[in-house]
């Protein structure tokens, strides 16, 4: 897909299975922006081996890998709906805390915008701690606009977080 700088982008494969849930243990360990914390990612590398190979074979999910030196360093992801939603698709993006502010990032969001708009995705949706700033100007960058804030949407401990929903509208005028 993409080399830029000193890694490479490209779809996410079975045998990234065990790897790609390390990786997600460890991201999920590194901050509360995520919909789990560390060793929480709800599925083993089994399931996420299943859960690659389908994705392979199915338009609806795009999911991409930022990989340095053989270490996976960021993901992202494009779930498409179904029915009268199949226009639309979720993004989801995470990196490494270390890889932040080295345009990883933004490389892999060219990427996943890139693969949405060549499968027909008109709106992309994604979801955002309020607080989270680099995130939400990285969003705003590629053109993502506000569409609400939920407050208290996600609850760690005894703290609560209020989410931001952003669009992107793919649609060509």
């Amino acid at each position: 897909m993409e080399n830029d700088r000193d890694f490479i982008i490209r779809r996410a494969v079975p045998d990234d299975a065990e790897a790609l849930i390390a990786y997600l243990n460890t991201i999920g360990g590194e901050s509360d922006n995520l919909t789990f914390g560390k060793d929480g990612f709800p599925i083993g590398a089994e399931q996420e081996r299943t859960f690659l190979e389908n994705a392979a074979k199915d338009t609806k999910e795009l999911i991409l890998v930022a990989v340095r030196d053989g270490e996976i360093i960021a993901d992202g992801t494009v779930s498409r709906g179904t029915r009268r939603f199949a226009h639309r698709a979720e993004l989801g993006i995470s990196v490494l805390k270390r890889e932040w502010g080295k345009g990883v990032g933004a490389a892999l969001m060219r990427e996943l915008i890139a693969g949405a708009e060549a499968n027909g995705v008109e709106i992309l949706n994604l979801e955002v701690r309020t607080d989270n700033l680099r995130a939400i100007r990285l969003y705003e960058r590629f053109g993502f606009k506000t569409a609400g804030i939920s407050p208290a949407y996600m609850k760690i401990g005894t703290e609560y977080a209020d989410v931001r929903f952003m669009y992107l509208d793919l649609r060509k005028e």
